[in-house]
């Protein structure tokens, strides 16, 4: 596969494993799992016809490691980001001291008022480094990147996971514990 034909296959599996399976007609069991065989399948069935290999290479090859595959070798899931109602069941952690947030200018004075709202996903999505922040920013606009102090929230009582990928993942972020608005 080219790149622009993995980005292709990555887009739609993030469509139909994050916020659509309706789309193809699969399910999501409550974990965010479904199964390898139906979904090659179903998206066959949809007209975007891929293979095992072609699937385990998007996996694979994710800059961002969207993608897991079960231990089983029999099912597949996106790490975080749905829209669609899964456990992920990621146990609560303590985060380091600070945490980022890539985000675009745009979206500062909504932020200053509110804080960082999940929205319609089922957490906030904070980076441990700024140069993956600035990666995020700069898919919706011009990028600024926040700083988050966790260690602060998580003392507070703010409940925090990281997923698979390393994302770390809270319900909001109240401005109070935001720097760089």
């Amino acid at each position: 596969m080219n790149e622009k034909e993995t980005t292709k296959l990555s887009k739609f599996l993030s469509l139909v494993l994050r916020h659509q399976p309706e789309k193809i007609g699969i399910v999501l069991d409550e974990n965010g799992w479904t199964d390898i065989d139906l979904l090659l399948q179903k998206s066959a069935q949809s007209g975007v016809v891929f293979d095992l290999d072609q699937l385990q290479h998007v996996v694979d090859t994710n800059p961002k490691q969207r993608f897991a595959i079960h231990e089983s070798g029999a099912k597949i899931r996106t790490n975080q980001g749905h829209s669609v109602a899964v456990n992920l069941g990621y146990a609560p952690q303590m985060p380091p001291d600070v945490l980022y947030h890539g985000t675009a200018e745009t979206a500062l004075a909504s932020i200053a008022a509110t804080g960082l709202e999940k929205r319609k996903r089922h957490h906030v999505h904070l980076s441990h480094d700024t140069e993956t922040a600035m990666k995020v920013g700069m898919r919706h606009g011009k990028a600024v990147v926040l700083t988050i102090r966790a260690k602060e929230m998580y003392e507070a009582g703010f409940v925090f996971y990281k997923s698979d990928n390393g994302v770390w993942l809270v319900d909001h972020v109240p401005v109070e514990y935001i720097g760089g608005i």
